[in-house]
């Protein structure tokens, strides 16, 4: 069976009631911090987001579609729904990292949105950052990328905000549900303790930046959702975790008979010469505004115009 071809609703109009125009957020894989000696896991957080658009239009929102070693689950957790990848309308990346984009090609029907410095960078990392190889940027060229950042409203209640400093052009989603402002993070926070300590762990642009992002993700939310953690609010000053997950590990070879289990205190890793990419933000400036690639609706107010896009069409 094709697992892009399942039962969906696009195409059809849904009937908006007052009631219905409150957003939605939902875990569909949870993330995982989770590192070893011989390489990296990478399991990011995977999220849902429903609401309507400024045609009064149901859609939904993919926040990082994660790497491919999660490609099988991801289909997995959208069918458990009643979905298919035809059934998501957009796809938001927090930044450009591995393990958060191998699978936009599973979307290739939509619009792909990532702020327009993250976009560019990807076209040229810098020679030290082992997280965007030098094929990032022609991967995500691939498809249709939209160009969205602070303050831009996606759905009704869901906006853009600017989340640099563990890369250039992180972003994340601020979105007012009837729980209160729910923040999608992505890796600007990695997991909760980053909320408590105020520092990004992993720093390919700017660490002062980082630094203030943490600040104001936790100032304004009223629950976090993190690049690789439990979704998680901060309540005098200590960690409540909202939502529980586990992990399973399997199909573990017999040889594997010596498996350690180490706790590390938090550390942080900054990149050699990362002094060298301020110098590239000029850059990212001219080329974004050159590129003008970002269409804003017809109300104003910072509504961005979602484009259509016919999966069957050849790409150019």
């Amino acid at each position: 069976m094709d697992s892009r071809r399942f039962a969906t609703d696009r195409g059809r109009v849904h009937a908006v009631t007052q009631n219905d125009t409150k957003p939605k957020v939902e875990i569909l894989l949870s993330g995982y911090s989770l590192d070893t000696n011989v390489g990296l896991a990478g399991f990011c957080t995977v999220t849902l987001v429903e609401g309507v658009d400024v045609n009064g239009e149901r859609k939904r929102i993919l926040f990082d579609p994660a790497h491919v070693g999660r490609r099988v689950v991801l289909y997995e957790a959208l069918a458990q729904r009643g979905l298919g990848p035809l059934d998501i309308d957009g796809v938001v990346l927090s930044h450009s990292h591995w393990d958060h984009i191998q699978n936009i090609d599973v979307f290739d029907h939509a619009p792909i949105m990532i702020h327009p410095f993250e976009r560019q960078y990807s076209l040229e990392p810098h020679a030290s950052d082992w997280a965007t190889p030098a094929w990032t940027g022609a991967i995500l060229e691939r498809q249709k990328l939209i160009d969205v950042q602070e303050g831009d409203q996606l759905l009704q209640g869901v906006r853009v905000v600017d989340m640099p400093g563990h890369t250039p052009g992180g972003i994340g989603l601020a979105v007012e549900t009837g729980d209160g402002l729910a923040v999608i993070a992505g890796d600007a926070l990695h997991h909760a303790r980053i909320a408590l300590i105020g520092e990004n762990p992993l720093i390919f642009w700017d660490r002062a930046a980082a630094r203030d992002t943490i600040t104001r993700v936790v100032k304004m939310a009223d629950r976090i959702y993190p690049g690789h953690d439990q979704v998680f609010r901060v309540v005098n000053g200590e960690i409540e975790y909202l939502e529980k997950f586990q992990m399973t590990v399997s199909n573990v070879a017999p040889s594997l008979t010596d498996l350690d289990w180490e706790e590390h205190e938090p550390g942080q890793w900054i990149m050699p010469d990362i002094e060298q990419q301020q110098a590239a933000l000029d850059e990212f400036k001219r080329a974004a505004e050159a590129r003008k690639t970002r269409k804003v609706g017809p109300v104003g107010d910072g509504w961005i115009e979602w484009c259509e896009i016919d999966p069957d069409a050849p790409r150019s």
